[in-house]
């Protein structure tokens, strides 16, 4: 499935459905990869944590991220990214 998302540092996720999260972020992170992007924001916003939780177990095992981390200025509604800048 094709998505028409900016390739930008940052990525509002309030416009998908919790079931297309994970090939969202996938898509986007690879494409901020090649675009050579390194520092990511993710808002997934706070509610119950159920976006947060599919977008942090997803950056745990993505072979393209160096570090993740909850925006704390966000009040858990964002989380930051930084890439790995060889992969």
């Amino acid at each position: 499935m094709a998505f028409d998302v900016p390739i930008e540092r940052e990525l509002d996720l309030h416009m998908f459905p919790p079931r297309q999260i994970p090939e969202v972020v996938d898509a986007w992170l690879r494409a901020a990869h090649e675009a050579g992007l390194v520092e990511l924001r993710l808002i997934h916003g706070r509610g119950r944590g159920v976006q947060r939780g599919i977008v942090q177990s997803l950056l745990e095992q993505h072979p393209l991220v160096d570090a993740f981390d909850d925006d704390r200025a966000s009040m858990l509604g964002a989380t930051w990214v930084r890439l790995k800048t060889e992969a």
